[in-house]
Protein backbone atom coordinates (compact mmCIF):
# COMPACT_ATOMS: atom_id res chain seq x y z
CA UNK A 1 0.00 0.00 0.00
CA UNK A 2 2.59 1.87 0.55
CA UNK A 3 5.78 2.57 -1.87
CA UNK A 4 8.64 3.40 1.24
CA UNK A 5 11.35 0.74 -0.44
CA UNK A 6 14.38 0.83 0.46
CA UNK A 7 17.48 -0.72 -0.52
CA UNK A 8 20.46 -1.36 2.09
CA UNK A 9 24.62 -1.48 1.77
CA UNK A 10 27.30 -3.47 4.65
CA UNK A 11 26.00 -5.92 7.76
CA UNK A 12 26.04 -4.25 11.14
CA UNK A 13 25.57 -5.85 14.34
CA UNK A 14 22.71 -5.83 16.44
CA UNK A 15 22.03 -4.42 19.99
CA UNK A 16 20.07 -6.91 21.70
CA UNK A 17 18.41 -4.67 24.59
CA UNK A 18 17.62 -2.44 22.15
CA UNK A 19 15.96 -5.10 20.18
CA UNK A 20 14.27 -5.87 22.93
CA UNK A 21 13.02 -2.76 24.24
CA UNK A 22 11.88 -1.38 20.64
CA UNK A 23 10.27 -4.92 20.30
CA UNK A 24 8.26 -4.80 24.22
CA UNK A 25 7.39 -1.44 23.37
CA UNK A 26 5.28 -1.95 19.64
CA UNK A 27 3.47 -5.23 21.79
CA UNK A 28 2.47 -3.08 23.96
CA UNK A 29 1.06 -0.19 21.92
CA UNK A 30 0.19 -2.97 18.98
CA UNK A 31 -0.39 -6.87 20.78
CA UNK A 32 -2.25 -7.76 17.87
CA UNK A 33 0.20 -7.17 15.42
CA UNK A 34 3.15 -8.85 17.30
CA UNK A 35 3.01 -12.74 18.14
CA UNK A 36 5.17 -12.27 21.42
CA UNK A 37 6.30 -9.47 23.72
CA UNK A 38 10.08 -10.67 22.78
CA UNK A 39 11.61 -11.52 19.80
CA UNK A 40 11.99 -15.17 18.48
CA UNK A 41 15.26 -17.18 20.37
CA UNK A 42 17.76 -18.96 18.59
CA UNK A 43 16.01 -22.30 18.96
CA UNK A 44 12.79 -21.13 16.59
CA UNK A 45 15.38 -19.40 14.13
CA UNK A 46 17.23 -22.43 13.73
CA UNK A 47 14.27 -24.37 13.68
CA UNK A 48 12.78 -22.91 11.18
CA UNK A 49 15.61 -22.05 9.09
CA UNK A 50 16.48 -25.85 8.79
CA UNK A 51 13.40 -26.19 5.82
CA UNK A 52 15.49 -24.10 3.75
CA UNK A 53 17.93 -24.79 1.18
CA UNK A 54 19.87 -21.71 0.49
CA UNK A 55 22.00 -22.98 -1.84
CA UNK A 56 18.93 -22.73 -3.89
CA UNK A 57 17.05 -20.18 -2.54
CA UNK A 58 17.54 -17.23 -4.82
CA UNK A 59 15.32 -15.06 -3.70
CA UNK A 60 13.79 -15.50 -0.25
CA UNK A 61 10.52 -13.10 1.37
CA UNK A 62 10.23 -12.39 5.11
CA UNK A 63 6.86 -11.46 6.13
CA UNK A 64 6.74 -9.51 9.88
CA UNK A 65 10.82 -9.01 10.02
CA UNK A 66 10.22 -6.93 12.93
CA UNK A 67 13.77 -6.53 15.30
CA UNK A 68 15.52 -8.37 12.61
CA UNK A 69 15.97 -11.83 14.78
CA UNK A 70 15.53 -13.62 11.31
CA UNK A 71 16.67 -11.16 9.25
CA UNK A 72 20.00 -11.20 9.92
CA UNK A 73 20.88 -15.06 10.51
CA UNK A 74 18.47 -15.78 7.01
CA UNK A 75 21.37 -12.95 5.40
CA UNK A 76 24.15 -14.79 7.14
CA UNK A 77 23.62 -18.29 5.60
CA UNK A 78 22.30 -16.46 2.34
CA UNK A 79 24.10 -17.04 -1.32
CA UNK A 80 25.92 -13.69 -2.32
CA UNK A 81 23.74 -13.27 -5.33
CA UNK A 82 20.41 -13.69 -3.39
CA UNK A 83 17.81 -11.32 -2.67
CA UNK A 84 15.71 -11.28 0.56
CA UNK A 85 12.57 -8.89 0.67
CA UNK A 86 11.08 -8.15 4.06
CA UNK A 87 7.95 -6.64 4.25
CA UNK A 88 6.93 -4.67 7.44
CA UNK A 89 3.95 -2.49 8.65
CA UNK A 90 5.69 -0.98 11.13
CA UNK A 91 7.49 2.03 10.56
CA UNK A 92 9.47 1.97 13.63
CA UNK A 93 10.31 -1.44 12.72
CA UNK A 94 11.16 -0.45 8.89
CA UNK A 95 13.45 2.29 10.27
CA UNK A 96 15.23 0.03 12.96
CA UNK A 97 16.45 -2.38 10.01
CA UNK A 98 17.29 0.16 7.89
CA UNK A 99 20.17 1.36 9.95
CA UNK A 100 21.20 -1.67 11.62
CA UNK A 101 21.12 -4.35 8.37
CA UNK A 102 22.08 -2.32 5.79
CA UNK A 103 22.99 -5.11 3.21
CA UNK A 104 22.96 -5.05 -0.40
CA UNK A 105 20.50 -8.47 -0.75
CA UNK A 106 18.17 -6.84 1.78
CA UNK A 107 15.16 -4.57 0.42
CA UNK A 108 12.57 -3.44 3.55
CA UNK A 109 9.58 -2.75 2.36
CA UNK A 110 6.97 -0.66 4.22
CA UNK A 111 4.07 -2.68 3.49
CA UNK A 112 1.05 -5.82 3.99
CA UNK A 113 1.96 -9.25 3.57
CA UNK A 114 -0.95 -9.37 1.02
CA UNK A 115 0.55 -7.34 -1.50
CA UNK A 116 3.73 -9.88 -2.11
CA UNK A 117 3.22 -10.45 -5.48
CA UNK A 118 3.11 -6.72 -6.36
CA UNK A 119 6.14 -5.56 -4.42
CA UNK A 120 7.85 -8.32 -6.44
CA UNK A 121 6.65 -7.60 -9.52
CA UNK A 122 7.51 -3.56 -8.64
CA UNK A 123 10.95 -5.02 -7.55
CA UNK A 124 11.43 -7.25 -10.67
CA UNK A 125 12.62 -9.98 -8.77
CA UNK A 126 11.64 -14.05 -9.61
CA UNK A 127 9.27 -16.13 -7.57
CA UNK A 128 10.73 -16.70 -4.38
CA UNK A 129 11.78 -20.23 -2.72
CA UNK A 130 10.81 -19.40 0.46
CA UNK A 131 8.18 -16.82 2.43
CA UNK A 132 9.17 -17.13 6.02
CA UNK A 133 6.55 -15.61 7.82
CA UNK A 134 6.23 -14.64 11.68
CA UNK A 135 3.27 -12.54 11.50
CA UNK A 136 0.47 -13.46 13.85
CA UNK A 137 -2.26 -15.16 11.58
CA UNK A 138 -4.38 -15.99 13.77
CA UNK A 139 -4.96 -13.14 15.29
CA UNK A 140 -6.20 -12.05 11.73
CA UNK A 141 -9.93 -11.70 10.20
CA UNK A 142 -10.49 -15.00 8.49
CA UNK A 143 -10.32 -12.82 5.33
CA UNK A 144 -7.32 -11.29 5.48
CA UNK A 145 -5.46 -14.28 6.50
CA UNK A 146 -7.09 -16.24 3.78
CA UNK A 147 -5.96 -13.10 1.41
CA UNK A 148 -2.41 -13.71 2.93
CA UNK A 149 -2.13 -17.53 2.42
CA UNK A 150 -3.65 -17.28 -1.32
CA UNK A 151 -1.16 -14.60 -2.00
CA UNK A 152 2.27 -16.18 -0.82
CA UNK A 153 1.02 -19.56 -2.56
CA UNK A 154 0.51 -17.81 -5.82
CA UNK A 155 3.75 -16.00 -5.39
CA UNK A 156 6.04 -18.80 -4.49
CA UNK A 157 8.06 -20.88 -7.40
CA UNK A 158 6.93 -24.54 -8.03
CA UNK A 159 7.76 -26.54 -5.25
CA UNK A 160 8.44 -23.72 -2.99
CA UNK A 161 7.58 -23.05 0.60
CA UNK A 162 5.54 -21.04 3.16
CA UNK A 163 7.27 -21.21 6.14
CA UNK A 164 5.02 -20.12 9.24
CA UNK A 165 5.68 -20.26 12.90
CA UNK A 166 2.89 -19.23 15.05
CA UNK A 167 1.80 -19.02 19.04
CA UNK A 168 -1.32 -20.98 18.13
CA UNK A 169 -2.89 -23.17 15.73
CA UNK A 170 -6.06 -21.20 14.53
CA UNK A 171 -4.14 -20.04 11.46
CA UNK A 172 -3.97 -23.96 10.39
CA UNK A 173 -7.27 -24.79 9.10
CA UNK A 174 -6.35 -21.78 6.76
CA UNK A 175 -3.23 -23.05 5.64
CA UNK A 176 -4.58 -26.17 4.77
CA UNK A 177 -7.38 -25.13 2.90
CA UNK A 178 -5.07 -23.37 0.51
CA UNK A 179 -1.92 -25.64 0.71
CA UNK A 180 -3.29 -28.85 1.20
CA UNK A 181 -1.56 -31.01 3.28
CA UNK A 182 0.42 -28.90 5.80
CA UNK A 183 3.84 -30.80 8.04
CA UNK A 184 3.49 -29.51 11.59
CA UNK A 185 6.44 -29.26 14.10
CA UNK A 186 6.65 -27.23 17.88
CA UNK A 187 9.71 -25.56 19.45
CA UNK A 188 8.98 -25.88 22.97
CA UNK A 189 12.07 -24.03 23.87
CA UNK A 190 10.74 -20.47 22.48
CA UNK A 191 8.66 -18.37 24.41
CA UNK A 192 5.89 -18.49 24.26
CA UNK A 193 6.20 -22.34 23.19
CA UNK A 194 5.66 -22.06 18.73
CA UNK A 195 4.26 -23.89 16.63
CA UNK A 196 5.99 -24.52 13.06
CA UNK A 197 4.04 -24.82 9.38
CA UNK A 198 5.70 -26.13 6.55
CA UNK A 199 3.20 -25.36 3.40
CA UNK A 200 4.38 -26.38 -0.04
CA UNK A 201 3.14 -24.97 -3.21
CA UNK A 202 2.66 -27.37 -6.02
CA UNK A 203 5.83 -28.20 -8.11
Amino acid sequence: MHENVRSLPILKPLKPLGEALLFAGNFLRHPNMLGSIIPSSRFLVEQVLESVDFGRARVIVEYGPGVGTFTGEILRRMRGDARLVALETNRDFVRFLTRTLPDPRLTVVHDSAAEVQTVLGRLGLAAPRYIISGIPLGSMPDPVRTEIAEQSRAALEPGGAFLVYQFTARALPTLERTFGAVERSRERRNFPPAQLFLCTAPA
